[in-house]
C-alpha cells in the first residue's frame, strides 16, 4: 500500500473512558477506514507515530437507527483499532502538532 493511501486509513483516535484505562497496557483506540487490513493499519500507525505495533484487533461498529421528529435517519457504521505496542513505545495524543 502506497504511503499516501495509508496516510488516509487512521481517521481519529477514539477518546472514551474505556480507551483511556487501554493506554496503561500500552493500548490505543482509533477509528479507522471501514475497508482498512490489519495489516494496512499496523503499516500506518507505524508510518504516522514512528513507534513498534505488537497487535491489532478491529471492531466493526454498526450504526444506530435515530429519529429527529418525523424524520428516520440512520448514524453511519464505522471500525475501530485497537492497537498494542511493543514494550518501550508510547504514543502521546495530547500533544499539539
Amino acid at each position: 500500500m502506497k504511503n499516501e493511501r495509508l496516510m488516509k486509513v487512521i481517521l481519529s483516535p477514539h477518546v472514551s473512558e474505556k480507551s483511556a484505562l487501554a493506554e496503561q497496557d500500552r493500548q490505543y483506540v482509533f477509528k479507522v477506514w471501514i475497508e482498512a487490513s490489519k495489516s494496512d493499519i499496523k503499516k500506518a500507525v507505524e508510518l504516522l507515530f514512528k513507534v513498534k505495533v505488537e497487535s491489532v484487533q478491529t471492531v466493526l461498529s454498526k450504526g444506530k437507527n435515530k429519529r429527529f421528529g418525523r424524520v428516520a435517519g440512520r448514524r453511519s457504521d464505522y471500525k475501530k483499532a485497537y492497537i498494542k505496542l511493543q514494550d518501550g513505545h508510547t504514543i502521546d495524543l495530547t500533544a499539539g502538532s
